[in-house]
């Protein structure tokens, strides 16, 4: 094969163009703000991708314009061959040199993340966020401190947020412990012990393992605060079980026996105007003591099933704040 058939056979090929690249990423904006914001985002996105678009049309038609083309020519050697004749061999090529296949592999690689990313995180967040961010701390009003005499416990019924109704009912069991020195104030503060009745199994209510109300001739009482009605059913309980499982728990709400794997989670709570308020809950590995002298192994609030401490708590994923 001469050197003019060869170079027939291997024509050159036009150089790489940006102006695809700007056209996807251009209608990649606009997508993307069709979810964000379709005024600005998507506008934006529209304007790109018409310009690159344009410039990418006016560039493929150039040779049907009668435009010249410039294109870089293929540089190859010569090299005799066994039977005498020359042949003609490809130019080496450096290392370091961008060759068109190489060019456009990074290319699309590049623009296929930036394209995923825009479209990915976005709805991420969306689905995400709003479970981290503008959450509202609600406080319960479960009445005056007259209503809790001391070393009794009650369950406690009682609506976290009004305005989501009966779908926010939550139960709690509630002691007065009295007062304790308050280790920064070194004053008396009032003492409770107040723990969730879901179970850190899977959820289900927790129920008290002794006698309730007309068994132990008291009546249950209730208070009408501005979070709604509050029921407080007198109990002795001799610790806490599970009746969907079978998890049982001790009276400060350790962990005894069945699938559970830590203790109940207790209810944080301040003294607002001689009234027991609830704050958030918090999640508990262990209690050691009771009482007001009790010491509690808190942590931030971790859904069923969730070790707290241990290698185990390394791979549950972050929670988002619960109020």
């Amino acid at each position: 094969m001469n050197p003019d058939e060869m170079a027939e056979q291997h024509e050159p090929e036009p150089q790489p163009t940006l102006w695809p690249i700007g056209f996807a990423i251009g209608v990649a904006v606009l997508l993307v703000g069709l979810v964000i914001n379709p005024l600005w985002i998507s506008t934006i996105g529209g304007a790109i991708a018409v310009v690159f678009g344009f410039l990418w049309a006016r560039e493929a038609t150039a040779e049907l314009r009668g435009e010249p083309i410039v294109v870089e020519p293929e540089r190859r050697e010569l090299s005799a061959s066994p039977t005498g004749q020359q042949e003609v061999m490809p130019a080496p090529v450096a290392d370091t040199t961008v060759t068109r296949s190489r060019f456009l592999e990074g290319a699309t690689l590049g623009l296929g993340g930036v394209i995923g990313g825009l479209i990915t995180v976005p709805v991420a967040g969306f689905a995400v966020l709003p479970g981290f961010l503008g959450q509202k701390q609600h406080k319960v009003d479960l009445g005056p401190l007259s209503m809790f005499p001391l070393g009794e416990w009650f369950v406690a019924t009682f609506v976290v947020d009004p305005a989501q109704g009966e779908v926010s009912r939550r139960t709690a069991f509630i002691r007065n412990n009295g007062t304790v020195a308050d280790p920064k104030t070194k004053k008396s503060v009032p003492s409770f012990t107040i723990i969730s009745n879901h179970c850190v199994h899977l959820g289900c209510p927790v129920q008290a393992n002794g006698p309730t109300g007309a068994i132990l001739g008291k009546p249950t009482v209730t208070e009408r605060t501005k979070n709604g009605k509050v029921k407080l059913d007198p109990v002795v309980p001799a610790g806490y079980g599970c009746p969907c499982h079978g998890g049982q728990y001790d009276i400060e709400g350790n962990r005894i026996a069945g699938p559970p794997v830590r203790a109940l989670d207790r209810y944080a709570f301040e003294i607002d105007n001689g009234r027991l308020t609830l704050l958030s809950t918090y999640s508990v590995s262990h209690v050691d003591g009771t009482g007001a002298g009790a010491k509690i192994y808190k942590y931030q609030e971790s859904g069923p099933g969730e070790h707290l401490d241990g290698p185990e708590q390394w791979f549950y994923p972050l929670q988002p704040p619960h109020h």
